[in-house]
């Protein structure tokens, strides 16, 4: 199966979890806003294509399939590239965990434009100061510590009971607070230490290693979901 994942070109984004999955396991796949622009994904999103309509990027095509929203790719693949282990139970579990992803995701987001998407980070600062306090208070240990707990039920190396894409999911969470919120995550440090070490396992799997070398690994900048302002981070 050789895969089209459409995302927006510039950014990391959430198409970078489906990126992370399809690179560890070697598969073929085109990024096609990279090739292509992003005008590439106006037809699908303008409903010019008889597939399914996606509300926004990322999605995938898999043969004539057009799958959306990135836990649903990430489940779709998962038993597809070897990414989950076998079983119902696991399937779910592992999308379920996804989801508690997808909702971290936004509430990171959430601490730079937690009045709009649409407004300049500078023209909602005030607002922004007093939501990343309490994400860096509250809302960072408590999922941070979940995930910590995941892996502990695990088996104390990976989120289920072998290497998954939730293990490359959390290696992406990881890796965007340590960006963002270094001061944060170094206060955290003593608190996740299984969490660290998968990180730091995904970091050294082969393929996952070249791809972070490559040019294809986007860094992470201020228009993506992570983004690095030094008052957000500001650590008592």
């Amino acid at each position: 199966m050789r895969y089209e994942l459409y995302y927006w070109s510039g950014i990391q984004g959430r198409g970078e979890y489906v990126r992370l999955a399809l690179e560890d396991a070697g598969a073929e796949y085109v990024d096609v806003a990279r090739e292509r622009g992003d005008s590439a994904l106006m037809p699908f999103l303008r409903g010019k294509h008889e597939s399914a309509l996606p509300f926004a990027p990322p999605f995938l095509k898999a043969g004539r399939l057009l799958i959306a929203q990135t836990a649903t790719i990430l489940a779709y693949l998962g038993p597809h590239l070897g990414l989950v282990p076998g079983g119902q139970a696991a399937e779910i579990y592992a999308q379920q965990l996804q989801l508690t992803i997808a909702d971290f995701v936004v509430e990171i987001h959430d601490t730079h434009h937690p009045i709009a998407a649409s407004l300049y980070y500078q023209k909602q600062r005030a607002a922004a100061l007093k939501r990343a306090q309490i994400f860096r208070d509250e809302r960072l240990p408590k999922f941070l510590e979940y995930f910590e707990d995941v892996i502990e039920r695990g088996n104390g190396r990976t989120a289920l009971s072998r290497h998954s894409y939730v293990d490359l999911s959390l290696f992406q969470l990881v890796s965007g607070l340590d960006y963002a919120f270094p001061n944060a995550m170094r206060k955290m440090q003593k608190h996740m230490p299984l969490l660290r070490a998968l990180a730091e396992r995904i970091a050294k799997r082969p393929n996952i290693a070249a791809y972070l070398a490559s040019p294809r690994r986007i860094a992470f900048n201020e228009e993506g979901i992570f983004r690095r302002y030094r008052e957000l981070d500001s650590v008592r």
